[in-house]
């Protein structure tokens, strides 16, 4: 185990204040306990705003969840036209519908070019992503999903957001 890969805005998807406490997220579409996770994460972002910066990174447990890893090159494909959250937001929204007919249908509401993303989706990038992101994952300990950072750090306690906000503020610097 070697450690919390650092963020790297260039590549990794992140969202909030740059300066703020990161939280990194290895999640998959297609878990439950991952959708939890990021229902507790969208609530505590409306509380803090910008107190917060959001890292998301994909670790599809393809041996239960079928639709997981097809899920996550998806969002990627979209992210090449800046359209990652939308589409991030959506699959998790409708996490029971993730056929390949579904997830084009929640690309295309969320602006994507569909030529453009059949493109990027058949392209090596998306899948390089995906890999980079759970080989990054394994070297941290990721063993399933949710898994939660705060500032580098194994968050050990509940992802209820209410146990989430309270890590993230005691991971803000003191005045």
């Amino acid at each position: 185990m070697s450690g919390l890969p650092p963020v790297e805005p260039e590549r990794d998807r992140v969202r909030g204040g740059a300066s703020a406490p990161t939280l990194v997220v290895y999640g998959d579409y297609e878990c439950p306990y991952s959708r939890l996770a990021y229902r507790s994460v969208r609530e505590v972002e409306g509380r803090l705003g910008d107190g917060m910066r959001f890292v998301y990174r994909h670790f599809p447990l393809t041996e239960i969840h079928p639709h997981a890893e097809a899920a996550a090159e998806a969002a990627e494909a979209a992210g090449a036209q800046g359209r990652f959250w939308p589409v991030h937001d959506a699959l998790f929204r409708h996490q029971k519908h993730l056929e390949p007919e579904d997830i084009r249908r929640y690309v295309e509401k969320a602006g994507v070019d569909l030529a453009r993303y059949g493109a990027e989706l058949t392209s090596e990038a998306p899948s390089v992503t995906v890999a980079r992101d759970v080989a990054g994952g394994l070297d941290a300990g990721v063993l399933g999903t949710p898994t939660l950072f705060i500032e580098g750090v194994l968050h050990e306690a509940g992802y209820d957001a209410d146990t989430l906000e309270a890590a993230m503020r005691a991971a803000r610097p003191s005045p």
